[in-house]
């Protein structure tokens, strides 16, 4: 198969082209999708063992409740696990299937935008992992022991963890969110510094919004939630200097 030519900067493609392009970009994503699932489905056995350690001691291995249920267990964890490993493949993909309708001068930006929520991203998950899930599942299954008979399930379990750390990761990407509405001239340092009271009360909203609906972890989660709006907040004055001059001398302006 050969590989999908990337279009230059203003070269003229007609419809067939771009349609062609996209077809191969789709097989390359769906290709690189059944790999990360064969990779992830090999090692399986080590990724039930990474998302058991936020468990309590002493409480065993998550049971499963039916025949075809263990089998189906493994297979919907690799497929998160093998879309992770994807990911990198997908990005580049949309990436160079769009870079051409992008100014040359914006690709640096847009990379290092691109680098930035990786990280955030790659930050949020660390800490939903080592701090927020293990709080979390601590809480839950030791909640009114003396009244039940608790036994983790194995399919609801591993959702709640991998939804937890999706959802932190992407609510990591606070900043980019932030600065994304500051390029495009929605908002502005002022009016973020001025609300900055609002902005604290949405963030707490966002931390009751995610999963684990426990106070141990809710409040765990609201801490990085503010100093996140914070960062955005000084982000936003230091690149509205550069993308909008005027907006941020009239800002600064007592």
């Amino acid at each position: 198969m050969r590989l999908p030519k990337r279009l230059k900067q203003n070269q003229t493609a007609d419809l067939v082209e771009h349609l062609g392009e996209l077809r191969g970009r789709l097989v390359i994503v769906l290709i690189a999708l059944a790999a990360g699932f064969g990779i992830a489905f090999a090692f399986h056995h080590d990724l039930i063992h990474w998302l058991n350690a936020p468990l309590p001691e002493g409480r065993g291995q998550p049971v499963t409740l039916g025949v075809v249920e263990p089998f189906m267990t493994s297979v919907k964890v690799s497929l998160y696990a093998g879309f992770a490993l994807a990911l990198p493949v997908i990005l580049w993909q949309i990436w160079s299937f769009l870079a051409p309708a992008v100014a040359p001068r914006m690709e640096r930006t847009l990379l290092g935008f691109v680098a930035f929520a990786t990280g955030l991203f790659a930050l949020g998950v660390a800490f939903s992992y080592k701090v927020a899930l293990p709080a979390a599942v601590h809480f839950l299954t030791n909640y009114d022991s003396n009244l039940y008979d608790i036994q983790v399930r194995a399919s609801s379990y591993y959702s709640f963890a991998l939804m937890s750390l999706l959802a932190v990761g992407l609510v990591f990407e606070l900043p980019i969110f932030v600065l994304a509405l500051v390029r495009i001239g929605v908002l502005t340092s002022a009016k973020l510094r001025r609300n900055r009271r609002i902005g604290y009360v949405s963030m707490a909203a966002l931390a009751v919004a995610l999963p684990g609906v426990d106070p141990i972890s809710t409040a765990f989660e609201m801490l990085p939630l503010i100093a996140l709006f914070e960062l955005s907040i000084w982000l936003s004055v230091a690149f509205e200097r550069r993308w909008h001059p005027a907006m941020a001398t009239a800002a600064d302006a007592p």
